[in-house]
């Protein structure tokens, strides 16, 4: 697993972060506790220690079960959660109704004082290392907001301050009030607005950008096919997304990166995931997490850090220079001698360099199959295939 700052907050989380929305149960389905809270103590124990809920996600369960599976761990933790969707006060914008109760857009002062309380009660924590603005409220000034916000950070109940579903003019009044670290953004490959303005933005500002619903809703797992029948309680009933004819044109374009996940025996989630936190500006992604034996399972049980044994010829052989690579094949050796593939028993390349198979060189790049910036070197250096994924119910923010 790689671990990158979290902006300019000093705080180190990893590159893929686990969504606890699903765990909420709300518009998915309801939620098995034990199931969820193995879940999420699967995923610490495989490196990942951003764990990312919101009061909203089930009107509190998601944090509760979430303070519950991390009892004992909270220092392997970075605990992300939210503010702003509330239900104990009428003001502000109305946003939608959950249990039958109406949800309200707020950031008011006493508001955020209220909702910080109850947040480190369910999560049984003290602090909060990042605290999000879940959606933004056009009723109250972004200064106060804001003002709030630092104070909560100076009395030490929250270590790092976030945004989520803002423009860039929004986070710009939150900079010119105080330092920003994070903001989080719907981003995937059918999600790709944000490449144009807002990635360039964040970046030279220094600002986190964590990527929610990076396999849209499922879609990019493969693994809802144009037969799949949805609930009607299912929020991907009626989505236009999620038409047959949509998932037919969706599954086309997976068949064509299928054979680079078969080559490097990882799954087409893993691929996309890698394509993710690829790109510039994005510094992690966020993968939701459900719960239960039928959507969590370990992809691949093989390190590919240095010294691992390989899994597939030119990945790891041990030795230390080019001249010594001792892969099992001749085919592999001239591989990883020519370059075109490279051992990870050398120094290990920039996670967004991309790596060509032997079998696409010459090719023009629109037909290549392998131009994914970094997935192959991702793949094989970051870590990823042993991360546990979500693939029945993912669930975006």
């Amino acid at each position: 697993m790689h671990y990158r700052p979290l902006g300019q907050s000093g705080i180190q989380a990893s590159v893929v972060g686990l969504g606890t929305w699903a765990i909420g149960g709300w518009m998915w389905g309801g939620t098995d506790e034990a199931k969820a809270i193995r879940a999420i103590q699967a995923s610490l124990d495989a490196g990942v220690s951003l764990i990312d809920t919101a009061p909203a996600y089930g009107m509190g369960l998601s944090e509760t079960i979430v303070g519950k599976a991390i009892a004992g761990r909270r220092d392997k933790v970075v605990l992300a959660t939210k503010l702003g969707l509330v239900w104990h006060v009428q003001k502000g914008q109305h946003f939608f109704d959950e249990h039958g109760k109406p949800v309200h857009r707020y950031l008011g002062p006493q508001s955020i004082r209220y909702e910080i309380e109850q947040s480190l009660k369910r999560l049984n924590t003290d602090y909060i290392d990042l605290y999000q603005t879940h959606w933004q409220d056009a009723t109250t000034p972004i200064e106060k907001t804001m003002k709030t916000l630092l104070d909560l950070k100076q009395e030490g109940k929250i270590r790092a301050i976030g945004v989520s579903n803002c423009t860039i003019e929004q986070l710009g009044a939150y900079r010119k009030v105080g330092p920003l670290d994070s903001t989080q953004e719907k981003y995937s490959l059918l999600d790709r607005e944000l490449e144009k303005d807002y990635l360039p933005y964040t970046r030279r500002n220094n600002i986190a950008m964590l990527a929610y619903s990076p396999l849209a809703n499922g879609l990019l797992t493969g693994k809802i096919g144009p037969e799949r029948q949805f609930p009607p309680d299912d929020l991907r009933y009626n989505n236009p997304r999620f038409s047959v004819e949509s998932r037919r044109e969706v599954q086309a374009f997976l068949d064509r990166v299928r054979p680079i996940a078969t080559d490097y025996q990882v799954t087409l989630a893993q691929i996309v995931i890698a394509w993710t936190l690829a790109q510039p500006g994005v510094t992690r992604s966020k993968t939701p997490g459900r719960g239960g034996s039928h959507c969590w399972y370990r992809t691949s049980t093989k390190s590919t850090r240095r010294g691992a044994k390989p899994s597939r010829p030119g990945m790891t052989c041990g030795r230390r220079r080019r001249s010594e690579c001792n892969q099992p094949t001749p085919e592999a050796r001239r591989e990883v001698a020519s370059g075109s593939v490279r051992c990870c028993c050398r120094d290990y390349p920039s996670p967004t360099t991309s790596v060509t198979r032997p079998d696409q060189v010459g090719k023009p790049p629109h037909q290549r199959i392998d131009t994914l910036p970094g997935v192959a070197n991702l793949m094989r250096f970051s870590g990823i295939s042993y991360v546990w994924w979500s693939m029945t119910h993912p669930g975006p923010e």
